[in-house]
C-alpha cells in the first residue's frame, strides 16, 4: 500500500457566496447537512484529519515590514476572497484530493483550493 499523503482543502468565499449559502443569520441546512455527510464518509475511510469553518469576526491580518508589525482589521488581503473554513485529509493522491475538493458543498458556488501540506521530513 502507498504511503498516504495530507492535503488542504482551503474553502474560499465573498459576500456573494455567504447570500447563496446563508439565510439571515443561519447557514442553509443543506450545506450543513452536506459537510456533516462529507466528514463522516471521510471519517469512515481514514481520510479524515479535521475540519473547521473560520469566522470573519475579530480577525486580523498582520504583516511585518522591516521588523515593525502592521496589523489591520479584517481576514482580506488584496482579493476579494477569504477563507472561509478547511478540510484537512490524508488520502492517496492528489487526484483522490481533488475528488473530496468537489464534494465540498462551496466548490457550487466558489472555488476550494487543494494543496499538498509539506512535511517538515520531506526538505
Amino acid at each position: 500500500m502507498l504511503p498516504l499523503v495530507k492535503y488542504m482543502m482551503l474553502i474560499y468565499g465573498n459576500d456573494e457566496t455567504w447570500q447563496r449559502i446563508y439565510t439571515g443569520s443561519k447557514v442553509n441546512e443543506d450545506v450543513m447537512r452536506a459537510h456533516r455527510e462529507l466528514t463522516e464518509q471521510l471519517v469512515a475511510s481514514g481520510e479524515y484529519v479535521a475540519s473547521s469553518g473560520l469566522t470573519v469576526e475579530a480577525a486580523r491580518t498582520v504583516r511585518v515590514r522591516d521588523g515593525v508589525p502592521a496589523v489591520t482589521d479584517g481576514p482580506f488581503t488584496e482579493a476579494k476572497e477569504v477563507l472561509a473554513g478547511y478540510y484537512l485529509v490524508d488520502c492517496a493522491n492528489v487526484e483522490r484530493a481533488t475528488q473530496i475538493a468537489a464534494r465540498i458543498p462551496e466548490a457550487a458556488h466558489d472555488l476550494v483550493e487543494v494543496r499538498r501540506v509539506m512535511d517538515p521530513a520531506d526538505l
